[in-house]
Parts: C-alpha cells; sequence; structure tokens
C-alpha cells in the first residue's frame, strides 16, 4: 500500500483541499480528486529525498514576502518597459558565482531568479558552482550580480545555513 500511496497524510490533505475548491461534491468530482491525490505524492516522490532544515523559519517567511514586493515591482518595471515608445533595453548573459551550497537553496535561488519578472535561470554551471542568469533589461551586469547576493543569497545562507 505504501508503495500506491507513499505519503497518505499528504493524499488527504490535496483530495480534502481539491473537494473544498469544487462547488459540489458528486462521483466524478471525488474519483478525479482521488486519482489526483494518489499520482501527484508518486510524481512528487523523488523531491522528498532533497530534505533540509529550515534554520530560521521567520527568515524564510521575510524572505518570502520580500520576494512577493521584488515580483510585483518587477512586473511594473516590465510593463513600463513594453509600454514605453522607444524600447531601448539592454539583454545580457550573467554568470552569477554562487557562494550557497546544497541542492534545495541552489534551486530556491534559481527559482527565485526565474520567478522575478525579466530575469531567468538559463543553466546551472557544470562544476555546480555558477547560475547562468538571462536579464531583459540589464545596464550593469556587476551590481545586478551584487544585488542577488545581497537580496536573495545573503539571506538563503542564513535561512538553510550552507
Amino acid at each position: 500500500m505504501t508503495k500506491l500511496i507513499p505519503a497518505p497524510w499528504w493524499s488527504i490533505f490535496l483530495l480534502v483541499f481539491w473537494l473544498l475548491l469544487q462547488n459540489k461534491v458528486s462521483v466524478g468530482v471525488t474519483v478525479l480528486g482521488v486519482i489526483l491525490a494518489v499520482i501527484i505524492p508518486l510524481y512528487t516522490l523523488r523531491a522528498r529525498e532533497y530534505r533540509t532544515t529550515l534554520h530560521h523559519p521567520l527568515l524564510a517567511l521575510q524572505y518570502f514576502f520580500i520576494l512577493l514586493g521584488d515580483i510585483i515591482v518587477s512586473n511594473f518595471n516590465i510593463a513600463a518597459i513594453i509600454l514605453r515608445p522607444r524600447k531601448s533595453i539592454q539583454p545580457a548573459l550573467i554568470e552569477y558565482p554562487l557562494d550557497i551550497t546544497g541542492t534545495v537553496p541552489i534551486t530556491v535561488l534559481a527559482s527565485t531568479i526565474s520567478l522575478t519578472p525579466g530575469t531567468i535561470s538559463a543553466e546551472l554551471g557544470r562544476d555546480g558552482r555558477s547560475i547562468l542568469i538571462h536579464g531583459l533589461n540589464v545596464s550593469d551586469p556587476d551590481a545586478t550580480v551584487r544585488q542577488i547576493k545581497q537580496r536573495y543569497e545573503r539571506r538563503l545562507k542564513e535561512i538553510f545555513q550552507c
């Protein structure tokens, strides 16, 4: 049974959440919910191999709100670039040197970069010590590296102690 349902509490939560999202409970909705509650934990099983500890959960919450604010501000910046009559953008590829270690912290940083409009994590270096970042409008690549290090990576180092 544990092979079919590797995380029973997660499956129950998913099923209950699915049913709460629906306007009505019917056989079809319930069957689909059960299917999703079984498939999603099976699909995400490998992610459980990467256990990590949040050493500072309050800093993680602060990080979330900083990221949320940056996403909102970046959306307005991208909208301004698009709406300008003269589009003078300066795209750039930046090789970002990593100070943090560990699969989960590096993944969180790469996801943070990609979630912020105007930047995307293109590739992790072969040695795992750098991320190739594409920026839509980068006037100073060194300033962008410093900003990411100060704003995100420094906090992730504290949160994950890596």
